[in-house]
């Protein structure tokens, strides 16, 4: 299979594993507290992410890399989830979907914004 495929169905996997996320996330805060749902995420994905940088013998990263990669962590691992997790507590997962699909767009207009990109309209159609 060409790299091109492959990158579509692994594309296609991550949107399908991806859009269960925020119904099973509304399942668990409405029986459990939210930091517990955000630690208990980020705890699991930890314990994967270690196994697999083991598993591939992965090398460390660099001193000057590991600033961004706290603030990155820090927002993808508890701010994101955690905030997912409180507004879950009261509005339905429909709902924030609606939300949520919003963020591609708004990553766009950010990216061409401070890049100073003009993309072709086949871009903003897609």
């Amino acid at each position: 299979m060409d790299r091109a495929a492959t990158g579509w169905i692994n594309g296609f996997i991550g949107v399908v594993i991806f859009s269960g996320s925020l119904p099973a996330t509304r399942a668990a805060v409405m029986q459990f507290d939210p930091v517990f749902v955000t630690v208990a995420r980020a705890t699991i994905a930890g314990i994967l992410a270690l196994g697999l940088l083991l598993l591939f013998r992965e090398k460390r990263p660099s001193r000057t890399d590991l600033l961004s990669l706290a603030v990155v962590a820090l927002g993808v691992v508890v701010g994101f989830p955690l905030l997912t997790a409180l507004a879950l507590r009261h509005v339905t997962s429909a709902h924030s979907i609606v939300f949520i699909g919003l963020l591609p767009l708004a990553t766009a207009i950010f990216g061409v914004l401070r890049g100073g990109e003009r993309p072709k309209l086949a871009f903003w159609l897609f």
